[in-house]
């Protein structure tokens, strides 16, 4: 499994690098970096772009046109359309989502900001998020950009990752702990 993870991290970096070069080139790496938040947004809240992408049930021509017609809608720049369509041709839409987040990075390293992975039970609001990147600005020393995703299976709280380190404050994780020291007692 941690090979597999691997390699689908190395080719979503790939796409990802690929397409930073071309929007740094063109100055339009902050214009890129919203259209792939907004898209990313679009997808976590939908269930059924969602099940398109992972589907094997849709070929290629279904779920390029799918997303096409999704990014049209958004008002997509000519590099996310094209980076959408090329992972679609090439069945490489599972790596979308690893894809934006390695964009995202390369971007925020451009710009001198760290990127706090936070992974919740429950979608953050704005304003925690806020306060959150303020609290790890603090500690990091840096700018700190959040990029969170919802993972019901936490139970409750959160997982952060900022660089190498990892706070693990969820219910899930305290529960598990909690168990094992019964065990033990």
């Amino acid at each position: 499994m941690p090979a597999e993870s691997a390699l689908l991290a190395g080719v979503a970096t790939r796409y990802a690098t690929a397409l930073f070069e071309l929007a740094r080139d063109r100055r339009i790496l902050g214009e890129v970096a919203t259209e792939l938040r907004e898209l990313r947004g679009l997808i976590q809240g939908s269930h059924d772009l969602q099940r398109l992408l992972a589907s094997p049930l849709y070929d290629r021509d279904q779920q390029g046109k799918a997303l096409a017609a999704v990014l049209d809608r958004g008002g997509a720049s000519d590099l996310v359309r094209n980076l959408v369509g090329l992972l679609a041709r090439n069945r490489r839409l599972f790596v979308l989502d690893a894809t934006i987040a390695a964009f995202l990075e390369l971007a925020a390293k451009e710009r001198g900001e760290v990127t706090a992975r936070v992974v919740s039970a429950q979608p953050l609001s704005p304003q925690q998020e806020e306060s959150l990147a303020r609290a790890l600005g603090q500690a990091a020393g840096r700018t700190v950009l959040i990029d969170s995703r919802v993972e019901p299976s936490l139970l409750g709280g959160m997982v952060v990752r900022l660089g190498s380190r990892q706070i693990d404050a969820s219910l899930g994780t305290r529960l598990r702990s909690l168990a094992a020291a019964m065990k033990g007692a």
